[in-house]
């Protein structure tokens, strides 16, 4: 087998990976934990479905392999839980690490590609990066609701800590920031996050 597509098939084997990284948000209602995998699915879909809700015009295809990609390096890294204050303070290293790692696995001119659009992403500079951040904290928040704010509950999570999150949502999509505001202040009225 010749060398580059060799080193294709291994990235396409170690990304499987992703599939056994367990996130603490549950599956809609009441399921198990979603994995990275399912999340990334989730999003990719969810991006193409609201793409006329982004601030900005995206580039649709960019956006969607952004969503699949953000979280592979997560195999090495783990899932850092969104309102784990130190396992935050270590995620860009892990992260990084594991960037070198995974993506050295494929084709040179492939590696750059995927490592430009992962740090693309952590950048939240451009039209995509900020609406796939937007994605990202929204698809969570929906699934949380659909479980009566049941990870929130189980972590103690204040409303405080999750406009914190929310609130770059905004930079990528000034409507789906309106609709998790909704969300949010429904759950702080049902008790399902503490003030």
């Amino acid at each position: 087998m010749e060398e580059r597509l060799k080193s294709q098939l291994a990235f396409a084997l170690e990304i499987d990976k992703v599939k056994n990284i367990f996130r603490q948000t549950h599956l809609s209602s009441h399921g198990r934990n979603e994995n990275d995998a399912e999340h990334s699915w989730h999003m990719a879909v969810m991006a193409y479905l609201l793409r006329e809700y982004a601030n900005e015009e995206v580039d649709i295809a960019k956006v969607m392999l952004m969503c699949l990609l953000h979280d592979i390096v997560e195999i090495d890294a783990g899932d850092t839980y969104a309102y784990d204050e130190e396992g935050l303070k270590t995620q860009k290293a892990r992260e990084d690490a594991a960037k070198e790692r995974i993506f050295s696995i494929l084709p040179e001119e492939q590696k750059v590609e995927f490592t430009a659009l992962f740090d693309e992403f952590e950048a939240y500079e451009t039209a995509e990066s900020k609406f796939v951040h937007a994605i990202d904290n929204l698809q969570p928040l929906l699934l949380n609701d659909s479980n009566n704010g049941g990870d929130w509950l189980e972590h103690q999570v204040t409303a405080g800590q999750v406009y914190k999150r929310q609130g770059k949502t905004k930079l990528g999509s000034e409507k789906l920031f309106e609709i998790t505001d909704e969300i949010i202040r429904k759950n702080i009225e049902k008790g399902n996050l503490r003030e």
